[in-house]
């Protein structure tokens, strides 16, 4: 029985049965190449078995070092970009407290996280090293190569504070490298440094490497089972090698998804009703987003946290252009149990909500929207997530990972490389003056 599930009827009135059966074949096609690793991109597909075929002691090794992570600091600096970053944040808030860096250090299970080298904001570099002046830390650089340029620049600031508040040698012991195994800057400099070292594997792209010392380190650094987190994709992995088609949601979102865009849904819209979804969509975003839009291909994934922005971009996603689809999530039995109660002076008009919960009247919200929506012809895909813990989110990072690569495969592109992301480093070196360029 798994957690994570998958309806569409909120499609009924925009694909119908005979249009899921008509590209069934190619669906079905697509798995087959993936799963064999016959496809385009087939070099970097080693996540689809990752699950249940991993390095075992270097997944113990991560696990010691998560422990030994936590004694040793008060906070902990991620440096990464795009998937060195985007998997591990996801997971660190899904399954964490909402204001996990603001709890006491007795109740949380680790050390602050703090994230860095996502942008090149002077700004934000220098506030954050203001702040861990006066905390013990210890930094976790995450790059294949060691010279993309935003980790590079963070990094190469945060090893300078290390080393001056450590001194060369303590730093080295507090900064733990995950790059390539065997070539690259990062590599070089660990070895020469003494860095302890993780591996970025060569058949994993980025964006699918959560499941790996990318993003497992990090997350285990907090206290999170990450032997659940992997026994949860094993389980969805299952069901998605073994499922038929109609019984397999990984397949039926792969699907309605290319049906929808043949249709002239151009729009995905990933919608959460808990802030501590919002990283899970911005690990969807890039992962969708960097996996088919290519060849003048591909779905504009964006993401809403509502109803927060039912405030702002609700307007347009019920009246503006019929050009979106919605695929919104929810999670199951994660309420805290906040009731509201009658009050004597009902001012603020609210005593028709007396006995229910908050979280019994966020799904209210969630199923009226949906109905508002569905009724302005913007279709709606669910994913149910059953819990809000490690086997739930597990499953829900295979899921993804499974479906995007055979939804870019039916699309006709390679889900695997990202060729247009280099042109605008290229003009950036030039302007920067980077030799060579």
């Amino acid at each position: 029985m798994g957690k994570v599930f998958l309806d569409y009827k909120g499609t009924e009135n925009f694909v119908a049965n005979e249009e899921i059966e008509a590209i069934r074949e190619s669906v079905l096609a697509a798995k087959d190449k993936l799963v064999k690793k016959e496809c385009a991109g087939k070099e970097f597909t080693g996540w689809i078995d990752l699950p249940v075929d991993y390095d075992k002691a270097e997944f113990k090794r991560i696990k010691e070092t998560a422990a030994r992570i936590r004694n040793m600091c008060d906070a902990l600096v991620v440096i990464g970009i795009g998937g060195s970053y985007l998997g591990a944040k996801a997971a660190v808030e899904f399954l964490n407290h909402c204001f996990y860096n603001c709890s006491s250090k007795e109740k949380r299970r680790g050390p602050q996280i703090y994230f860095l080298g996502n942008s090149i904001s002077e700004v934000y570099l220098a506030n954050l090293l203001e702040m861990l002046e006066d905390k013990d830390i210890c930094v976790n650089v995450i790059s294949k190569s060691g010279t993309t340029l935003e980790p590079a620049i963070a990094f190469r600031v945060m090893r300078e504070f290390m080393e001056k508040k450590y001194g060369r040698q303590e730093a080295a012991n507090r900064i733990f490298a995950t790059t390539d195994k065997k070539k690259g800057a990062l590599k070089e400099l660990a070895a020469e440094c003494g860095y302890e070292t993780f591996v970025v594997p060569d058949d994993i792209g980025g964006r699918y490497s959560v499941l790996t010392a990318v993003g497992l380190l990090p997350i285990a650094v907090t206290g999170v089972n990450i032997d659940k987190l992997m026994a949860g994709a094993a389980n969805m992995r299952a069901r998605c090698l073994s499922n038929d088609y109609y019984e397999n949601d990984a397949l039926m979102y792969a699907a309605i998804r290319n049906i929808l865009y043949n249709k002239g849904k151009t729009i995905e819209i990933l919608c959460n009703y808990e802030p501590y979804v919002n990283y899970i969509g911005e690990w969807w975003k890039q992962l969708f987003a960097e996996s088919e839009g290519k060849d003048g291909k591909g779905l504009f994934t964006a993401t809403l946290n509502l109803t927060t922005d039912l405030h702002s971009m609700g307007q347009f996603i019920q009246s503006g252009p019929r050009i979106m689809f919605e695929t919104v999530i929810s999670v199951g039995n994660a309420g805290a149990g906040i009731t509201m109660k009658k009050q004597e002076d009902d001012s603020d008009g609210l005593n028709y909500l007396d006995g229910k919960t908050i979280e019994y009247i966020n799904s209210k919200a969630l199923e009226g929207t949906m109905r508002a929506h569905i009724d302005a012809e913007v279709p709606n895909l669910y994913i149910r997530m059953s819990d809000r813990d490690e086997e739930t989110l597990g499953e829900l990072f295979y899921f993804m990972m499974f479906a995007c690569g055979v939804s870019g495969l039916v699309l006709g592109v390679n889900p695997f490389d990202q060729p247009g992301v280099e042109y605008y480093k290229k003009n950036i070196f030039k302007l920067l003056e980077r030799p060579g360029y």
